[in-house]
């Protein structure tokens, strides 16, 4: 079982065949993905992955979301308790659990993913079930004692051209010093500026008073720059000379994931509250008021060091109690909220929003508002760009709406391209995928419809997918990208 040359392309025959072509302009570009949470380990130490049941199901919320809504429990699929409570330990137990239950991913984009990894970069072309999860474990675990399927080694055949990972001002850079000190055949640096895997400052847990530990990491920050993090300036010094540290291991961007685009620009306030935050005597809503102001602290130092601004709010963490309680974050108990831009990012953007040192670039899990919202930011400030469609809405369904909602006020070109913002380092090429195809056919509809050219929308094609990614993210013109070896051509279908 093959995967079909035409998925995800108009069903109109004509249509079909518009954007056929305008797909094959994209399909051997090098993938940049400028969002993502892969941990940089993966490449620093390039050690073969664990079993299939580690590799793809045990990580990945996506997953283990869908089987929890169906009865099955996330120690069944081995993810690990905080209380310390057993989970599946077996990889084997576990790859039969997922395949049994592989049908209630049935038109997903998760589905798609995997059907491509393990077609296009495994050479699997059959049906994942009960009846060969088996077959399918032990091929996957023979292809990941090879040396071809070790992560560096699919970095390149994936045609990747630049990573950038995720992590906080108090994580070690050690991994991304590794990585710069790694040589390369074509003279490329693995880490460092402009290297293949960078890195993003991701202040969260540090600016949301109410996390548990934030106290502690607080302090942590101040051991780690020697600046006085006691006092709200020495915070603030710490926090500068840290992004300096990001920026010399590749740092283009910073990722700020608040739980709403609030913003309010008053230094003093700001100070009263990190200081009583510090006592634990924060009252009512002035948990939130500190997240609010450091935004416009961080753009504030963009402007200065030229990183640009990522915000993807709305997300409700760990609105399932029982799976946080018991597992922890990330393991698929947040939900999307209602999320407001016009008026709460109205204090960042009177002080930044026509500066021509600042670049933010918005996500949201709202669709309500990219038209609303959104598209007339981007289209009223020059510093507002739109972020891909991301999380619950990175689907061929969600992309397609996203189009919909944003060009017609924002045209293509305040739009950020695509990023696949995922941790499964193996669906980096099937999310790539799924965009430049859904992007293929949308484009091709407008020239059907004889609202762009072919060749209009051949260029625009190349701009979502490489260009703007690379132009709006702060990683500069191409470093004149190496021929592209394709996974078809990598990993050929047997006869």
């Amino acid at each position: 079982m093959g995967l079909h040359p035409d998925r995800l392309f108009p069903a109109d025959e004509r249509t079909r065949a518009i954007a056929r072509e305008i797909h094959q302009r994209t399909t051997d570009l090098p993938l940049v993905s400028p969002h993502g949470h892969v941990d940089p380990r993966l490449m620093s130490q390039n050690r073969p992955f664990p079993d299939p049941a580690r590799l793809f199901v045990v990580p990945d919320h996506y997953l283990t979301r869908m089987l929890y809504s169906q009865g099955v429990t996330p120690d069944e699929l081995g993810v690990p308790s905080v209380k310390g409570e057993p989970s599946e330990v077996d990889g084997r137990t576990i790859w039969r659990r997922f395949a049994e239950h592989y049908h209630l991913f049935r038109g997903t984009p998760s589905k798609m993913w995997l059907d491509y990894t393990f077609a296009e970069v495994f050479g699997i072309y059959k049906q994942l079930g009960a009846d060969t999860a088996d077959e399918f474990y032990d091929h996957l675990s023979a292809r990941l004692t090879e040396p071809a399927y070790r992560p560096r080694a699919l970095f390149d055949r994936f045609n990747i051209e630049v990573l950038a990972t995720t992590e906080s001002p108090i994580d070690s850079l050690e991994p991304h010093a590794a990585l710069e000190a790694i040589p390369t055949a074509n003279g490329r640096r693995w880490g460092g500026r402009g290297g293949k895997v960078i890195t993003t400052f991701r202040p969260d847990n540090l600016v949301e008073p109410d996390w548990p530990g934030w106290k502690e990491r607080v302090e942590q920050l101040g051991e780690i720059t020697g600046e006085d993090t006691s006092t709200f300036d020495g915070f603030l010094a710490a926090l500068r000379k840290r992004r300096q540290d990001f920026i010399a291991a590749g740092a283009t961007t910073t990722d700020h994931g608040n739980r709403t685009a609030l913003t309010f620009d008053d230094p003093a306030k700001a100070a009263e509250i990190f200081h009583k935050a510090l006592k634990g005597d924060l009252e009512g809503r002035e948990h939130r008021l500190l997240p609010a102001h450091m935004l416009v602290e961080f753009a504030r130092m963009s402007v200065e060091d030229g990183l640009v601004m990522q915000l993807h709010p709305g997300s409700e963490r760990n609105h399932n109690q029982w799976l946080y309680e018991g597992w922890g974050r990330d393991v698929g108990g947040d939900i999307p909220d209602a999320t407001n831009y016009t008026w709460a990012l109205k204090p960042l953007l009177d002080a930044f929003g026509n500066n021509p040192r600042f670049k933010i670039v918005l996500y949201t899990l709202d669709e309500t508002v990219f038209s609303r919202e959104i598209a007339p930011l981007a289209g009223g400030y020059s510093s507002v760009f739109i972020g891909a469609p991301w999380w619950f809405l990175d689907s061929p369904e969600g992309m397609r709406r996203f189009r919909e909602a944003v060009h017609e006020t924002a045209g293509f070109y305040n739009t950020a391209g695509f990023v696949d913002d995922t941790r499964a380092f193996c669906s980096i090429p099937a999310r790539h995928d799924v965009a430049r195809r859904v992007d293929a056919a949308y484009l091709a509809r407008l020239v059907a419809e004889h609202r762009m050219t072919e060749s209009e929308a051949a260029e625009v094609a190349v701009d979502l997918a490489y260009n703007l990614p690379r132009k709006i993210y702060g990683l500069g013109p191409h470093p004149s990208p190496r021929p592209t070896d394709s996974l078809r051509s990598s990993f050929p279908k047997p006869e």
